[in-house]
């Protein structure tokens, strides 16, 4: 693994707004780096990425059955005791589910540690599946890239081929809803809309605020049109807090994602899989915060969080770093295992599975060991060899 300087292509803007791909650039800062890209080789992708992800993915979701049979471990993740029925009944109907992603730290060298699970609501699926590929596509065929260069990417296969699966089991209408003012929110859904589209299935599109609800408890669009499924990119533990939420307790409207991941956006399930799988080569040691202590160097993470909010790293040296958030509440405390660092560049990998299986991964770089919400999407690719050392900086 290694990271590769490349000159950006001169008209990437351009293709990325003709991909629909409208938030390249936030805040006036560029979101979308293609500067340089990551290279792997085929065995670090399958060994070392692949393989994990399927194997992590199956011992959250038999987490997730323990924890629907135990209103203790309900409590200890912070799930709202009006909602556990709720939770547990979306699991015991085994409610269809979409999407995820697993965020890794990896360094070419050893196995790939997982920092936490993002089951609910995970962002940068647009640019992962799409706009990635179209840049390993065009720098192939300018001969930027050899030929033979390939890329751990069936994302948007996978993604149409699951909405295919799921149009006999989703309740229609089916609808896409983000945050009416959030261009990449906005964005991510329009996209899946599309993959739905394109899987046969009919769809509408609608801002979250517009949503309304009738007097016998179905929600509604603008026109009174019952909503039978839902999409909903907007996390579960918020819908949950809101009065509005409640409307779900006696509505038929199906989620999507479906009520039980809220399980696996919890930070809880960390301390929970390492209780479980004590010493998996892929788990880092974590507990709740009023457990057992760690060595010199961990990180402190509140249980619903996102976007390094209010994650607190305490370094082994005595140096502590801390991103500033609007979350509090129950934490975790997890050991510290630094990402790796090239040339000031701290890489995550977010490795993306589809319905069941592992279909691809997009890397977030920042530069800081907190991977934040300004942090880049830098695209990556598959080489014939690596060579070259890392170089990981405390």
């Amino acid at each position: 693994m290694r990271r590769v300087p490349i000159a950006p292509r001169p008209d990437w803007r351009r293709r990325a707004e003709a991909c629909g791909f409208q938030f390249h650039t936030i805040d006036g800062a560029p979101y979308w780096d293609e500067s340089a890209y990551y290279a792997f080789t085929l065995e670090q992708i399958e060994q070392h990425l692949e393989s994990p992800t399927i194997e992590l993915h199956q011992m959250a979701l038999a987490l997730v059955d323990e924890v629907m049979a135990s209103d203790a471990l309900m409590e200890h993740l912070a799930i709202p005791e009006a909602f556990r029925d709720y939770v547990a009944q979306s699991w015991r109907r085994r409610d269809p589910h979409l999407y995820g992603r697993m965020d890794l730290a990896y360094d070419g060298h050893g196995p790939a540690k997982l920092y936490e699970l993002n089951y609910d609501t995970p962002t940068s699926l647009y640019e992962a599946a799409l706009f990635q590929w179209e840049w390993l596509e065009n720098q192939r065929k300018r001969g930027a890239l050899p030929a033979q260069t390939d890329q751990f990417n069936s994302l948007h296969e996978a993604l149409v081929e699951r909405f295919a699966e799921l149009a006999m089991r989703l309740n229609p209408p089916l609808y896409f809803a983000a945050v009416g003012l959030s261009a990449e929110d906005q964005g991510t859904a329009a996209y899946l809309r599309d993959c739905a589209t394109q899987a046969g299935l009919s769809a509408g599109a609608i801002a979250l605020e517009d949503i309304g609800v009738a007097s016998d408890g179905r929600f509604t669009d603008l026109d009174d049109i019952a909503i039978g499924s839902l999409f909903k990119l907007y996390p579960l533990e918020d819908l949950f807090s809101d009065p509005f939420g409640l409307e779900l307790l006696r509505s038929n409207l199906q989620l999507l994602e479906p009520a039980w991941k809220l399980v696996l956006s919890n930070k809880g399930v960390l301390p929970l899989l390492w209780e479980r799988h004590r010493g998996h080569p892929n788990l880092l040691e974590a507990y709740f915060d009023d457990g057992a202590p760690l060595r010199p160097g961990w990180v402190r993470k509140p249980l619903f969080s996102r976007e390094g909010a209010n994650v607190e790293m305490h370094l082994a040296n005595g140096r502590f770093l801390h991103e500033a958030g609007p979350y509090s509440g129950t934490a975790i405390r997890q050991q510290l295992h630094l990402l790796p660092v090239f040339s000031g560049h701290y890489p995550l990998i977010g490795s993306w599975v589809i319905g069941d299986a592992a279909s691809g991964i997009g890397i977030r770089e920042d530069s800081s060991p907190i991977t934040r919400d300004s942090a880049r999407f830098v695209p990556h690719a598959i080489v014939d060899e690596v060579v070259g050392p890392i170089t990981i900086e405390a």
